[in-house]
């Protein structure tokens, strides 16, 4: 085992700690009370993005919750190693914006386009006028909702130069690197960030726990939605694609819950491995890496499921953990041979690429590891991942854990209860 293999998974389950990050949360809060400040968020909005759009319609009530100040910053698009395939996140951000708004009850409709860019022109200096005044909690949902349905007008009232609006969108990235992130719909309280409004909730649960809000608020907005719990009988019922990387935290903490869906709905899961993204050759920047580390870690917190004590397959790991995957198949052993790879790498610190760890996974999941020795000699694992991958392209998406069910295709393991709801649809 290398010094790296070895120190990894002491490091990292400091780092991801439940208690480290509570402790630095009251650090931050004994400097604010100390210093007499109130609660301040700095939210980042990206004009041209579904996801800030649903998130402004929702400052309002974010604010009339919880006695806390937002500052608003109007930002670019995320680098491009952050988004190493924009136009396909460019088109299924909008389609997952109408999923999110209808599942919420929240406005916006795909037109199936972007808003022109004199459109986004004109709402950018709009946006940046009022974050500049102090007006854009008030104006920004109604705005961004007016530029994504083309009702946008050229109302004229006095803007902010191109050049000023340079200047506070450059100011406004430059901020956002700084704090350590790259997207938009982004909050920042205390040194933490927050996604749109699939994070809220954690948000929120801070807030409270600070006494942060106002009378008769003791809700979630966006609560997580439940797994389902019971057994339900399903006649016929369509398969699950699972699409899943083992290096993605995120198939780590969906993995048990998908194959949990399965058992329950008897919707047999169809296992579609990939190569992980950066194997692929599509960087991924250290502030996507630092915050993808910390979110899955609060996500798995919130459904209870261990994670943190990492090793990173990375590289030659996560190609000797693919190269069984076909035995395992064969074998009848796929999901307990995932979830005791999942387990291993990212709860455990075991070193898949090391031949004592690699056997523990697998022997655990009941492969024969003479077997399993074979199967590493036998490269046609390869040509499954590559198919697997262009058919992951062909539905739009491109990242992982993504799911299919039918003609609904989804990314991510927070739109699990999107594939429970087709599944379940038609159902009595």
């Amino acid at each position: 085992m290398s010094i790296k293999s070895w120190l990894m998974p002491v490091i990292s389950q400091r780092l991801l700690s439940r208690q480290r990050l509570l402790n630095r949360r009251a650090s931050a809060e004994r400097l604010r009370v100390r210093s007499g400040a109130r609660h301040r968020l700095h939210y980042f909005h990206q004009v041209d993005d579904p996801y800030s759009a649903l998130t402004a319609s929702v400052l309002p009530r974010l604010l009339a919750r919880y006695d806390i100040d937002i500052e608003a910053h109007v930002v670019g698009p995320p680098p491009d190693n952050a988004a190493p395939e924009r136009e396909k996140l460019i088109a299924y951000s909008r389609r997952d914006a109408q999923l999110l708004a209808a599942h919420w009850g929240l406005e916006f409709h795909d037109k199936g386009c972007q808003p022109t860019a004199l459109a986004v022109q004109r709402a950018t200096a709009r946006l940046v006028a009022a974050a500049e005044d102090g007006s854009f909690v008030a104006a920004a949902g109604a705005l961004s909702a007016s530029l994504w349905n083309g009702t946008l007008n050229a109302a004229a009232a006095e803007l902010p130069t191109s050049a000023a609006i340079l200047a506070h969108q450059r100011a406004a990235d430059a901020l956002r690197q700084r704090l350590g992130h790259y997207l938009g719909a982004t909050f920042h309280y205390a040194g933490e960030w927050y996604w749109g409004i699939d994070r809220l909730h954690h948000l929120e649960r801070r807030l409270q726990e600070l006494g942060a809000q106002k009378s008769g608020v003791a809700e979630l907005m966006f609560a997580p939605e439940a797994d389902l719990k019971k057994a339900k009988t399903l006649s016929d019922p369509a398969p699950i694609d699972f699409y899943f990387s083992l290096r993605s935290p995120y198939s780590a903490i969906v993995a048990k819950r998908v194959f949990e869906l399965g058992r329950l709905t008897g919707a047999p899961v169809r296992l579609r491995y990939l190569l992980p993204m950066v194997m692929r050759g599509l960087p991924v920047p250290s502030e996507k890496r630092s915050y993808i580390s910390m979110d899955a870690a609060r996500e798995a917190h919130v459904r209870d499921i261990p994670f943190g004590r990492l090793n990173d397959p990375v590289g030659r790991p996560a190609e000797r953990g693919l190269a069984l995957m076909p035995l395992a198949e064969r074998m009848g052993k796929a999901q307990d041979y995932v979830l005791s790879f999942m387990h291993g790498v990212w709860a455990e610190g075991i070193d898949a690429g090391s031949e004592r760890g690699l056997r523990t996974i697998a022997e655990r999941a009941g492969l024969d590891w003479e077997a399993a020795r074979a199967a590493l000699q036998d490269d046609g694992w390869r040509a499954v991942a590559e198919q697997n991958r262009a058919e992951l392209f062909a539905l739009g998406l491109w990242g992982v854990p993504s799911f299919r069910v039918r003609e609904t295709a989804v990314w991510g393991q927070d739109r699990l209860w999107a594939i429970e709801e087709e599944l379940l649809k038609g159902q009595v």
